[in-house]
């Protein structure tokens, strides 16, 4: 038998994400992070699939969770769940959550294929495009969301207003203003929640104080500056479902319709985020300006779990496909591509910003 121990090794001298994963493994404190939900109607069962892996590693703590539309309700969801059972409880809130959604759209309204080949009906995709031609009052004069009924059933927001076990940050664009309200935890009703998941061509607007409020999509997809001004931990996953960059060109009147909703629901995060690269340069430290905000801005770390080269969302049309197989679709993609990001760049947490913020955003 070899003498392993007397065979001579060569000296290893670990990198930095060496040395993060050396301190992983022997039990560091562990990486705390917060998050960025965008989000795009039915495509944030992607983000159930990434929360659910995430929920998995025990060695991530979470503080500060920001979301628009869909990616409020998973905010919401999570924070919920784990309120009632840890983060067994959240994965199980956002299960059920889902669950539910995937149940919503009646038989017929959708083809019955497998996988990518899961899509809206012809019958669907007609009764959409006469929509367009009619106002939420005419469509909907009694203001039905059967979504309220579902969110009243399941979430506790007296209980979250109280003691909730994140700080949220809800984004709603205020209709008359066009200005970004965004409510925290202490804040949260089921009128928040539905205004920041309200599309004005669907849904009345939600009044709250007063205002009408829609989508904070419009506003912020999500917002990333509270976390940024109102959070200790300095690293930020963003969650997008949203494709950073399309390939091709645009033809057709509607791949030119789509990416023209895309943008109205992304130009403003994009903005944002190109802010932070670009201060973040800027405040290349000397003594006469290393201030508080430059000590924040350079010890900020992004990191990014996108959408691109996810075929099930790149049609926008399937935004609406509150359809349960079309959903489990997502979550698996979702949690494949968190899995992918665990393995190769949560050791960096609390290291390293793992994102190339010039290439995406600048």
């Amino acid at each position: 038998m070899t003498d392993i121990s007397a065979t001579p090794r060569r000296p290893v001298v670990p990198t930095m994400s060496g040395l993060a994963r050396l301190k992983r493994l022997l039990g560091s404190s562990p990486r705390r992070l917060n998050l960025a939900l965008q989000g795009g109607g039915a495509h944030g069962a992607f983000t159930w699939g990434v929360l659910d892996a995430l929920l998995e590693d025990p060695g991530l703590v979470f503080e500060g969770l920001s979301g628009s539309s869909a990616g409020a309700m998973n905010a919401v969801m999570f924070a919920d769940g784990w309120a009632k059972g840890g983060r067994d409880g959240a994965r199980q809130g956002l299960s059920d959550f889902w669950t539910e959604v995937g149940k919503q759209m009646p038989w017929g309204m959708t083809t019955h294929g497998q996988g990518e080949a899961i899509s809206l009906s012809p019958a669907s995709k007609l009764l959409a495009s006469w929509a367009g031609y009619f106002s939420p009052s005419q469509l909907n004069p009694l203001d039905l969301n059967p979504l309220r009924d579902l969110l009243n059933r399941q979430v506790d927001f007296e209980r979250l207003r109280e003691a909730s076990p994140f700080k949220l940050f809800i984004g709603t664009t205020q209709a008359n203003t066009g200005k970004l309200r965004v409510f925290r935890e202490t804040e949260l009703t089921v009128d928040v929640l539905l205004a920041s998941a309200c599309l004005p061509k669907i849904h009345h607007p939600v009044e709250i104080d007063g205002e009408p409020h829609w989508d904070g999509g419009y506003a912020a997809n999500p917002a990333v500056f509270p976390l940024f001004y109102d959070c200790e931990s300095r690293d930020i996953l963003l969650v997008l479902l949203s494709p950073l960059q399309r390939e091709g060109r645009l033809n057709t009147v509607e791949e030119i319709e789509e990416r023209i909703v895309e943008l109205a629901f992304s130009a403003n995060f994009m903005r944002e985020m190109r802010m932070f690269a670009q201060a973040t340069e800027f405040s290349n430290p000397t003594f006469l300006t290393w201030g508080r905000l430059e000590r924040r801005l350079q010890k900020m770390r992004f990191h990014m779990i996108d959408s691109n080269q996810v075929p099930s969302l790149q049609r926008s049309e399937t935004k609406v496909l509150a359809y349960g197989p079309f959903l489990t679709l997502l979550r698996a993609q979702g949690r494949e591509r968190a899995t992918d990001w665990l393995s190769a760049q949560s050791a960096e947490v609390g290291q390293r910003s793992t994102v190339d913020m010039k290439k995406w955003f600048t």
